[in-house]
């Protein structure tokens, strides 16, 4: 087929143009290729078929999509081929497209093709369901900076007020509350007239008037009073912030990954799907993968010593990890893993949008948890029972 379009002389002794339609501008382009692209009839492409294939029903129509050719025959009643010759002819027809067609210059058509190629990537890129998930790595990375410089900030906040009033620190072991008494009172001599109930309660508010009384911090002025107010101010800012962003992520984690959330917990998947670099990323990986996914460090430093490798990455903080005993972490970890490599994979490839696979799936390794804490349990009380009857029969015993 291919030596049959070598020139565009040949190529017309096998192909003539039979219609030819023009599109208004660059949308309605882009609209009928998105449609072939997703093997949907467009409304142009419909009333030529109706004009021109309608007077030649008899005749076969050459398509080169196959699924565009089912929904053909299926609203014109149209029969339609399609197989890899027509595929090759396809390409061909493509290929000396220009001979075919007079009155299109080279330099027009190109500049055509990328305007209308750039015009589909954008919208597959808008509204491609893979691309929802970056939502979820862009949030759970900004919550990660949040958390960082929130610990900064009150890290600075309790040592610059310390020198005024340090015995506030042992007594509000809250940082937001710490934070919002400081807001509200500003320097220590303050403390003695100010109502805190709304804050703390009676106990702690009693306690912290006294210390303001007896307190051995240094005086400080005014202005310096003024900025840690003004750092307070930002602290509790941030954290609302932080506490909203956490609720976005939350809703987005259920939206897109009901499964995974159940499973270990929506920032230990929105961590896990951020390391992968989006959830397709993820459902590609194993479930031994997913097990020390975070842990690649210890990993490769483990096998390049040839010691034992790591039983866990991220999904050490999963609530299910973390409920069980030191001894089996290791077993809860490695079916936990496999458990949410079947819940990634069913929430990237699954049409459905339930959490009941992941619901019933961790119900399973919660049995299976207390199943190992009581066998673990009954092992220790016949091994204390053993050694009690080991000193009886010793006479060490009562």
């Amino acid at each position: 087929m291919w030596k049959e379009f070598e020139t565009p002389e040949k190529a017309n002794k096998i192909v003539k143009l039979k219609h030819f339609e023009k599109f208004q501008d660059t949308t309605e382009a882009l609209a009928a290729s998105t449609a072939l692209v997703e093997g949907k009839l467009s409304k142009n492409l419909k009333k030529v078929l109706k004009k021109i294939a309608a007077k030649e029903a008899h005749e076969q129509l050459a398509v080169a999509d196959a699924k565009l050719g089912g929904v053909i025959k299926d609203k014109l009643n149209l029969s339609c081929i399609h197989s890899p010759t027509i595929t090759e002819l396809m390409r061909g027809i493509r290929s000396q497209i220009e001979g075919l067609i007079t009155g299109l210059p080279s330099r027009e058509m190109a500049a055509m093709c990328l305007g209308l190629a750039h015009s589909l990537s954008r919208y597959k890129l808008k509204f491609s369901a893979d691309k929802v998930d970056t939502m979820i790595v862009q949030a759970i990375s900004l919550l990660d900076d949040l958390d960082k410089e929130l610990n900064n900030y009150i890290m600075r906040c309790r040592e610059w007020y310390g020198w005024h009033f340090p015995e506030l620190g042992k007594i509000i072991t809250d940082n937001l509350t710490y934070c919002k008494c400081l807001r509200k009172v500003g320097d220590r001599q303050n403390f003695a007239s100010s109502d805190l109930s709304e804050i703390l309660s009676e106990e702690v508010e009693a306690e912290v008037k006294a210390a303001a009384e007896i307190s051995m911090g240094t005086e400080v002025s005014e202005e310096d009073i003024n900025n840690i107010l003004h750092l307070c101010n930002q602290v509790i800012e941030i954290s609302e912030y932080r506490n909203q962003l956490y609720e976005y992520l939350q809703n987005r984690m259920m939206a897109i990954a009901p499964n995974v959330t159940v499973m270990v917990g929506e920032l230990v998947g929105a961590r896990l799907i951020s390391h992968a670099g989006s959830l397709l990323n993820l459902a590609k990986h194993a479930a031994s993968t997913v097990q020390i996914l975070g842990a690649e460090k210890a990993l490769f430093r483990a096998l390049k010593t040839r010691r034992d490798t790591p039983k866990y990455g991220l999904i050490y903080h999963a609530s299910l990890v973390g409920q069980s005993t030191p001894k089996n972490k290791g077993k809860i970890s490695r079916m936990l893993a496999a458990k949410t490599a079947l819940a990634i994979r069913y929430d990237a490839f699954g049409e459905d949008s339930s959490a009941e696979m992941g619901i019933e799936n961790r119900a399973k390794l919660e049995a299976r948890l207390r199943h190992l804490e009581e066998r673990g349990v009954r092992a220790m009380f016949l091994l204390t029972f053993k050694q009690q009857n080991r000193k009886i029969s010793r006479g060490r015993g009562p």
